[in-house]
Formats: structure tokens, sequence, C-alpha cells
């Protein structure tokens, strides 16, 4: 049965035959995922070094800063700016239930850490550089194909994230789940509790456009 379209990135999930993984991990692999991520870190940067002859993109040296910072090979002593990578691997199946004023439906659904989210914030006010967060987006085979290899990368810069997390005065994308075992690791809570919500239609798919630096 085909994916029934509601409009761009929107799905009918209550008719779909190949339902996304919604559940919470009861058991947190907290290395597995960050190997993952630090994979996909070095995808990106290969992607982009490769792509733009004038660019350097590395892991950033700055403690808590977005995880790539890309300068000018002209002045490798300046950072032109960062990018913050998060991989979505499941879908928020119920946020119509828990998130009913969100207007968002679980297909177009993606999420980071709402404390993240406020301290790239503060970044921003304080490096005046662009930040973007790219997530790179799997296991949706909606949006991305049955292939459970396939990946795409959707990012937006960290302003235009701002006026949409500002204008939402209820908290209507704000999400707090409760914690659970799996969310302790060696002692120290590793679990992400409170995410903030947005739609892939507010973000633009691929990798940043970084022509305008690699002058």
């Amino acid at each position: 049965m085909p994916y029934i379209k509601l409009g761009p990135n929107k799905f009918d999930c209550n008719v779909c035959e190949t339902r996304c993984d919604g559940k919470s991990k009861e058991e947190y692999n907290f290395q597995h995922d960050s190997d993952f991520s630090e994979q996909i870190e070095n995808e990106i940067i290969k992607i982009i070094n490769s792509s733009h002859r004038n660019l350097f993109a590395g892991k950033t040296s700055n403690k808590d800063y977005p995880d790539i910072e890309i300068k000018s090979k002209s002045n490798p002593t300046t950072s032109l700016l960062f990018v913050e990578v998060k991989v979505q691997q499941r879908t928020f199946m119920s946020i119509q239930h828990y998130l009913p004023d969100s207007g968002l439906i679980p297909s177009e659904t993606i999420a980071l850490n709402l404390s993240d989210l406020e301290r790239y914030f503060e970044i921003k006010e304080k490096e005046q550089k662009p930040i973007f967060i790219t997530w790179c987006l799997i296991n949706r085979p909606c949006i991305n194909g049955l292939n459970p290899m396939n990946k795409k990368f959707y990012s937006q810069e960290i302003d235009v994230l701002r006026k949409i997390r500002t204008a939402d005065k209820n908290d209507s994308r704000k999400f707090r789940r409760a914690s659970g075992k799996g969310d302790v690791v060696n002692g120290q809570h590793k679990g992400v509790v409170v995410n903030y919500h947005f739609s892939l239609n507010e973000l633009f798919e691929g990798l940043p456009d970084l022509s305008f630096f690699n002058v």
C-alpha cells in the first residue's frame, strides 16, 4: 500500500504499513549512539572538505560548542561558522497526543535537546557567526524510502530556529518525558529528557550552503 501524502513531508501514519519506531530505549547505549554520531560528523566533514577547496572543516576545539567548525584556508586561526550534527533515528509517533497544539504530525517532526538549542542561541550571540543545525534523518521510510541504509540531511541556521522557538509562547512544541533507568550510564544521566520539536518543512534539505564562504 503506498504512503498517503497529506502535504509536504506529511503522511497518514494511521494507515502506514511500515510504522516508525517511536519507543524510547529501555537500555540507553550511549557509547553506540556517540560512535554513530561521530561517524556521521566525519562524513559531513569529508563532504565539506572535498566540495569547497578554500574551506577547512574539522572538529570543534571549544567545549560545548557545535560539533564542526569551518575556517578559511587562507586564515585558519579564525572560525567562519559552526555546524552541529544531530542524528534522528526515532519518530515521535505520539506527538499529536502529547503536543496537540504543536500542529505537527509524526512524519514531519524532528527533535532537538532543548538545553542544546538554548546553548546555541547563547553561542550565536557571543560569536556573531552563523551556526547551522544539521539533522541526519534515518529510519523514516515515508521520507527516506524503504532501504534502512538511506539517510537524508536537513539543516537550518540557528536564528531561524530561534524565531520559531520565541514565537511559541505556550511551549506547545516542548515535551518532557519521564526519566527511565536506561538514561543513567555509570552514574551519569545521559538520556535526553526535554526536547523541542520542529517540522522538516521549517528546514531545508541538504547540508548548509557554504558557497558564500568559499572565496
